[in-house]
Formats: structure tokens, C-alpha cells, sequence
């Protein structure tokens, strides 16, 4: 209990008073607009390199930590296009589902992991997040063009989607980060506190984000979609991933990253990719604030179950 009050809650904490703020007129549409911009460009990439670049306490990649949560993130994408066959979900609100079954919001998953698992944990998140994110977009996109009625606009966007997909500044940062901890020296020390003093910044501003960003306004008419998704999202991925994990005996730290990741809220990309992509966005706006809230009970129960 310890733990989840001490790392769950002031999360939870700070998100909730990022509401706070955009309601009383302290944070603005634009405000969030550069901020975003500026953690998603350069904050958290440098966050993603400096933990990942570090020397790592082994020499060898995780493979089976990235591909049983692949395993996993791809039995729950089929799951979710079996329920919109089965209850006959309109074309037009497919990909907004889908895709907020599986996909994970990556500032709430730093943030955990660091004040639950630690140093080590954040390397395995980071490098497990270089493979996945990937990984999502592709799933993501491939059932937004498939289930879209205009396929060759779709088809289109959906190049630059991936084109911007390739040169994603978060892939971009964990690939670079894996090969400088296999090839490059330890940090400098002014470039250690560089790094610490940017790294500072990155998850409150990107939880405060997250917070201003909460609308309710939508949530009335999906909400029997909106928490079904969420409960695909926040309790058939935990239970598939950790049935998958268990099975091929996967050990701390990384079955406990992996947990968190499982039990994360689906991801605000979710609304960008829906706008691109001819979905509903206010579905995905929807699953994502039910998510978001729902997740402090998802979240507390992977620590309760599996925190160190």
C-alpha cells in the first residue's frame, strides 16, 4: 500500500492539477501546444537516451521481455477486431477502438517505473518502448485503412503517417541510446547533469499536459465503448501478459516493467491518429479520458500484486 500511495498517487496527483490549472485559466491551448512539442522533441528523447545510454548492467538485450509483450499487444489487437466483428461496431469507429485496447501512454509509464522500479526498470521500459511504438503504428493503421470507406486518401495519409512513424524522435532516442551503451564511453559528468537538469522538466510538464488535456465533454455518448475498450486495455492485456510472462518464466525487474506497461491508459496519440485517419475522434477522446482515470485502479493493483 506504501508503494502505491508513494508512486501511484502523486502521479495521479500531478495530472489531476494539470486539470486544475487549465480550468482556472493558469494553463492555456497554446501553452500546452509548445510544451508538448518541446517534450516530445527534445525532453523526453533526451530522457529516453541518457537512461537508456547508460552502461548496462548486462550485455545482452532483453528479447524476451520485447517479444512476449509484442506477443501479447498483438493477441489483444485480434481480440479487439473479434468484439467489432461480433458486435458489429460502425466502420467509421473501428480504428478509435482498436487501437485504444492496445495502445500506452509512455509519460505515465516513465514516470511509474521510475519511482517504482527504478534506474533499471526505466532501461527496459526505454527499450522496450523502441520496439513497441513501432510496432503499435503499424497495427494502428493497418486496421484504420482497412476498415476505412476511403481507401486511397487513406492509403496516402496513412504513408506519411508511417513516414513520421520512422522518424519518431522516441525510436529515434531508444535506438540511439542502445548502441551507446554497447559502443560509447560512460557520460561525462556535465553531460550526466545536463541530462539530469532536462530530465527534471520532462515528466511533470508531460503529466500537467496530460491533465489540461481531460475532456469529459464527449464521454456521454461512447461510454459503453469507451469502457469496453478500457476494459480490454486495462484488464484483458495485464491478464494475457502476465499469463504469456509466467509461461516462459520471465524474472524481475522486467516482469514488473512489463506489468506496469500492461496496466498503462491508452495513449493520447490515439485522438491525432483518428483525426488522420478518418476515425472517430471522439471516441478515442472518450477512451482516453475513461482510461486515464481507470488506470490509478489498474495501476495500484500491479503494484499491490507485483511491486518490489
Amino acid at each position: 500500500m506504501t508503494l502505491i500511495i508513494n508512486s501511484v498517487l502523486p502521479i495521479f496527483a500531478v495530472i489531476v492539477l494539470g486539470s486544475f490549472l487549465k480550468r482556472v485559466g493558469w494553463l492555456d491551448d497554446a501553452f500546452i501546444r509548445a510544451s508538448d512539442r518541446m517534450i516530445y522533441y527534445l525532453f523526453f528523447p533526451c530522457l529516453l537516451f541518457w537512461k537508456i545510454g547508460k552502461p548496462a548492467k548486462t550485455g545482452t538485450m532483453e528479447w524476451d521481455l520485447i517479444l512476449l509483450v509484442l506477443g501479447a499487444v498483438f493477441l489483444v489487437f485480434v481480440m479487439s477486431l473479434v468484439f467489432v466483428r461480433l458486435f458489429r461496431v460502425p466502420d467509421y469507429e473501428v480504428g478509435s477502438f482498436s487501437q485504444s485496447c492496445y495502445r500506452f501512454n509512455t509519460y505515465i509509464g516513465m514516470a511509474l517505473i521510475l519511482s517504482s522500479v527504478g534506474e533499471e526498470g526505466v532501461r527496459l521500459f526505454g527499450i522496450l518502448i523502441g520496439f513497441i511504438i513501432p510496432f503499435i503504428n503499424v497495427l494502428a493503421v493497418s486496421s484504420m485503412i482497412f476498415y476505412s470507406g476511403g481507401l486511397a486518401a487513406d492509403q496516402g495519409k496513412a504513408g506519411m503517417v508511417l513516414k513520421a512513424m520512422v522518424s519518431n524522435p522516441l525510436i529515434a532516442a531508444c535506438v540511439s541510446g542502445v548502441v551507446y551503451a554497447r559502443v560509447g564511453p560512460p557520460f561525462p559528468l556535465f553531460v550526466e547533469n545536463t541530462f539530469a537538469l532536462v530530465s527534471l522538466l520532462t515528466l511533470p510538464l508531460a503529466l500537467l499536459s496530460i491533465g489540461g488535456t481531460l475532456t469529459f465533454s464527449g464521454l456521454k455518448n461512447h461510454l459503453g465503448k469507451a469502457l469496453t475498450a478500457a476494459a480490454f486495455k486495462l484488464v484483458v492485456l495485464p491478464v494475457v501478459g502476465y499469463a504469456l510472462l509466467k509461461v516462459f518464466g520471465v524474472a524481475v525487474p522486467a516482469f514488473t516493467v512489463a506489468m506496469i506497461y500492461f496496466a498503462l491508459p491508452t495513449s493520447p496519440q490515439n485522438y491525432i491518429l483518428s483525426s488522420q485517419l478518418n476515425s472517430d475522434i471522439e471516441l478515442a477522446t472518450s477512451a482516453i479520458v475513461l482510461s486515464t482515470v481507470l488506470s490509478m485502479v489498474s495501476l495500484s493493483a500491479v503494484l499491490l500484486i507485483f511491486g518490489q
